[in-house]
């Protein structure tokens, strides 16, 4: 199975700023596909390797977070965020970019889940009480239209309460608006009716923690 060969000498920068860049992608001759994407032009997926795409990093972390409360049934902990391109708050799991001082960690991923949790909810990960695994080392968002990236992880967190509970972290352009503790029963009800409790749609990988959580995959 061999698709066309896109080499570094066939990629046109179309647009570069500081946060998103397209690339036009010459697959053959005459022939072009547009790629929007945050990676640079050294870094993108479309040119590397076989062994290169195998080892590759994802751009973001996105967690699945479980909280175990004593003497209480395990929850999902989401939160609302205001997603810009939506123009909504919606519903969606703790998540951000890997830093580049991440990359360099021992676990990249477990690095950036366990800075954007204490950022997102205020709850510090303690590795003697609370548990941290890869559910997926990357999945792509749509590589249709772009070939960003996210790691998905989970996450145990065994708190004797939510004291720390805070959304006072939020960096740069972060905007939230509440958590969401969602049982067993309220995130089969978001599954099945394909919105929040407000009506509104969530992204593709809410729906991958409710799915997770739902079907016992954390335990």
């Amino acid at each position: 199975m061999k698709g066309p060969v896109i080499t570094r000498d066939k990629v046109e920068t179309i647009l570069d700023k500081k946060f998103i860049r397209v690339f036009d992608l010459q697959h053959s001759e005459g022939k072009h596909y547009f790629d929007a994407t945050r990676r640079s032009l050294d870094n993108l997926v479309a040119i590397k390797t076989e062994e290169e795409f195998k080892k590759m990093l994802p751009d973001a972390v996105s967690c699945t977070v479980i909280v175990e409360l004593p003497n209480e049934e395990p929850k999902l902990l989401l939160s609302y965020e205001y997603r810009y391109p939506a123009g909504k708050f919606l519903l969606g799991v703790p998540a951000g970019l890997l830093d580049p001082e991440d990359q360099n960690a021992e676990n990249p991923l477990f690095a950036t889940a366990i800075r954007e949790i204490k950022e997102e909810t205020g709850i510090t990960f303690d590795p003697g009480r609370d548990s941290i695994e890869v559910i997926n080392p990357l999945v792509f968002s749509t590589p249709g239209m772009t070939d960003e990236s996210n790691g998905l992880v989970k996450v145990v967190l065994r708190p004797d309460d939510l004291g720390e509970l805070s959304q006072e972290g939020a960096e740069g352009q972060e905007c939230f608006d509440g958590f969401a503790l969602v049982s067993k029963s309220k995130a089969r009800e978001i599954l099945k009716n394909g919105v929040d409790e407000h009506g509104h749609f969530y992204s593709a990988y809410t729906w991958a923690a409710l799915m997770i959580f739902v079907t016992d995959m954390w335990g």
